[in-house]
């Protein structure tokens, strides 16, 4: 108590800042987005089979190839829109994913199946798939 009784606006500064700081820790996180939890197989699975994407086009490229394996769980690939799955791979960034697709990874074949699909094609499938764009029905 020596130290207060010297330093008494020092203590009090520091004092009011750590009370701020304490005040505002809990918004720390507030930004960040909620963490994917996992889910109920069946709601998985259900919702992997009414997913597509809106454009007619990239819909006919996802049925004949993508969601063979992607709309199907037991499969081993991420089920489109299941973030719990498809969270730690986006993260991973689009160049490593694309690489994944053309490349063929673990159990993907290359190109997933899809010989006609330009790298647009994939990137838009790919964000479809992760939950990362619009064009879901």
């Amino acid at each position: 108590m020596v130290v207060i009784a010297i330093f008494p606006g020092t203590f009090v500064r520091r004092t009011l800042w750590l009370a701020a700081v304490v005040a505002l820790l809990p918004m720390a996180g507030c930004k960040r987005a909620p963490r994917a939890v996992p889910e109920n197989p069946a709601t998985v699975a259900a919702r992997a089979a009414a997913m597509l994407p809106s454009d007619l086009r990239l819909a006919a490229l996802y049925r004949a190839s993508c969601q063979t394996c992607h709309a199907h769980p037991d499969s081993g690939a991420p089920p489109v829109g299941y973030h719990y799955a498809w969270d730690p791979r986006w993260a991973q960034g689009m160049p490593t994913l694309l690489s994944h697709v053309i490349g063929g990874y673990n159990g993907m074949p290359a190109g997933g199946q899809c010989f006609t699909c330009t790298q647009d094609d994939y990137q838009t499938l790919i964000r479809f798939m992760a939950g990362q764009s619009a064009t879901a029905n």
